[in-house]
């Protein structure tokens, strides 16, 4: 039965990520500015990454940073997502030690510090794992706006919905767009680049 509502599951996080950044996109291109004044993306945060380090919205600035929200149980997309911007930071050469890139966690239960490194080592090592307490971590999805939810499955476990949006932030830590991963790393990675 499993099998069966796991496609409603993608489908559902599909369509709150597609909607949120749909109206990003509609306001960035500015039919919403003369309506409605901008949502502001971001903010103070304080959680930790995998190797045990405090990061803060302070560690944001001096660096273009690309922030994806998701969690470690995730079947298919966030592996995916992570592994899209890790091409992207190789394709970057040593630019990339001039960007940050946070896969911040929806799911601080299952998500501990320990669960993340593991996870993470998968993927490129410029990528930092953010966890914390759930009310950190509230905080944070907040901040950015992320829609973020339990959807309980019918033998006792879960899985989360959640915002599948990459965050491009600006040197100074504020929200220029959503980042596109949808074409070739070089491209992604030159496009990054024009923010350092």
């Amino acid at each position: 039965m499993e099998y069966l509502r796991r496609p409603f599951v993608i489908i559902g996080a599909f369509a709150a990520s597609l909607a949120v950044g749909l109206l990003l996109m509609t306001w960035l291109m500015g039919d919403l500015r003369k309506v409605a004044a901008p949502v502001a993306i971001g903010g103070p945060f304080q959680l930790t990454d995998q190797t045990g380090q405090i990061v803060t919205e302070k560690n944001l600035k001096g660096r273009p940073t690309l922030i994806f929200f998701g969690f470690t149980h995730c079947p298919d997309v966030c592996p995916t997502a992570l592994f899209e911007i890790s091409e992207v930071l190789r394709a970057m050469g040593k630019d990339a030690d001039k960007v940050n890139a946070f896969f911040v966690s929806v799911d601080p239960e299952r998500d501990t510090q320990a669960t993340m490194k593991d996870y993470l080592s998968s993927f490129d090592p410029h990528l930092k794992g953010l966890t914390g307490d759930p009310e950190s971590v509230a905080k944070v999805v907040s901040a950015y706006r992320v829609y973020a939810r339990k959807v309980p499955l019918k033998d006792g476990d879960y899985t989360m919905d959640h915002t599948a949006l990459i965050y491009l932030m600006d040197r100074e830590g504020h929200f220029v767009a959503p980042f596109n991963l949808k074409r070739k790393p070089e491209e992604a990675a030159a496009d990054l680049k024009r923010y350092l």
